[in-house]
C-alpha cells in the first residue's frame, strides 16, 4: 500500500459543521446519559446529516480499543471495568428517541475472558425489554477470538440481525487489521451465527478505496455468502488521520452499481 496522496473528488464532498437542532439534541443526550457512539469515535462525515435524521449508532463498552487496526481511529488505552448499568442507560437513550431501528456496536474487549459477549447481549436484552417489539435490534459484533459460546450468548439475547464486519479483502486484511483478526475467523464468527439459529439475519460490510481490484471484491461476495450472510454493505475508506491506512482509491458511483448488480 503505497503513501500517494489521493486527491478527494468533489462528488464525496460532505458538510462538516453540524448545527440542526436534531443534532445538539441528541448530543446533549448522549452525554447526559454517559454514552458513546462509533459516530463520534470514528470520526465519520455523515455525522451530522444523520444525527439530523435521529440515526445514531451506540458504541457499549468504553471509548478505548483492546485493537490498533489502521483503518479505524478509536483510541486505545487503558480499559475500564464494564459499567452494569450502561445496557439500562442504553435502553433508556433509545425509548426517549422513539427509534424503531437500533444498531448497538462496541470496541474490541480481548481483556475480557468473553469479550464482552454477555454485556452486549445485556444491551440487546434491555433495549427489547422496552420496545414493546417495536424496536429492532443489530448488534455489530467484534470477532470475539471466535469463541462458540462467547457468540452464542448474543444469538441467545433475540436480536434480529447480527452483523460482523470483514472490512476488506482477503489479501488486504493482514495488513490493516489487527494482528489478533483473521479473514477467516471473521468468516467463522459469520458462519457460527447462521448455524446456532438460521433465522437471524447476518450482515458484514467492506471498506472499498485500499487498493483491493475488482475480482478481490467479487471473491469476498462470494466467501460471505458460502456463509449464509444476507446483506453486505459497502462503502468508501477515508483515511481518518496520520498513521493511518492511506485511501488508495477514491471509488466512483458507477462502480459502486456495478458492485450492487
Amino acid at each position: 500500500m503505497g503513501s500517494v496522496i489521493v486527491k478527494k473528488p468533489e462528488w464525496i464532498r460532505t458538510r462538516l459543521l453540524p448545527s440542526g437542532k436534531k443534532y445538539f439534541e441528541l448530543k446533549n443526550s448522549l452525554r447526559n446519559l454517559q454514552l458513546h457512539t462509533v459516530c463520534e469515535e470514528a470520526r465519520c462525515p455523515n455525522i451530522a446529516d444523520c444525527w439530523e435524521s435521529r440515526t445514531a449508532t451506540i458504541m457499549i463498552m468504553g471509548d478505548k480499543c483492546s485493537r490498533r487496526c489502521k483503518f479505524c481511529s478509536v483510541q486505545n488505552g487503558r480499559l475500564s471495568p464494564l459499567d452494569p448499568d450502561e445496557p439500562i442507560r442504553v435502553a433508556e437513550a433509545i425509548k426517549k428517541w422513539t427509534l424503531t431501528y437500533v444498531v448497538i456496536t462496541s470496541v474490541c474487549r480481548d481483556d475480557l475472558k468473553d469479550g464482552g459477549a454477555e454485556h452486549i447481549a445485556n444491551t440487546v436484552k434491555a433495549i427489547r425489554s422496552v420496545s414493546d417489539g417495536i424496536i429492532a435490534v443489530e448488534p455489530l459484533i467484534p470477532d470475539l477470538q471466535g469463541s462458540y459460546d462467547a457468540i452464542e450468548k448474543i444469538v441467545k439475547s433475540g436480536p434480529q440481525v447480527i452483523s460482523h464486519n470483514i472490512e476488506t479483502v482477503r489479501r488486504l486484511s493482514p495488513e490493516i487489521r489487527d494482528v489478533r483478526a483473521s479473514y477467516d475467523q471473521s468468516l467463522r464468527v459469520l458462519r457460527t451465527v447462521k448455524q446456532i439459529n438460521p433465522e437471524i439475519f447476518t450482515k458484514s460490510s467492506l471498506m472499498l478505496g485500499l487498493g483491493e481490484h475488482l475480482d478481490e471484491v467479487a471473491e469476498s461476495m462470494d466467501d460471505l455468502k458460502d456463509t449464509g450472510v444476507d446483506i453486505i454493505t459497502m462503502g468508501q475508506y477515508l483515511q481518518p488521520g496520520l498513521g493511518y491506512a492511506p485511501v488508495a482509491e477514491y471509488i466512483s458511483p458507477r462502480t459502486f452499481e456495478r458492485y450492487n448488480t
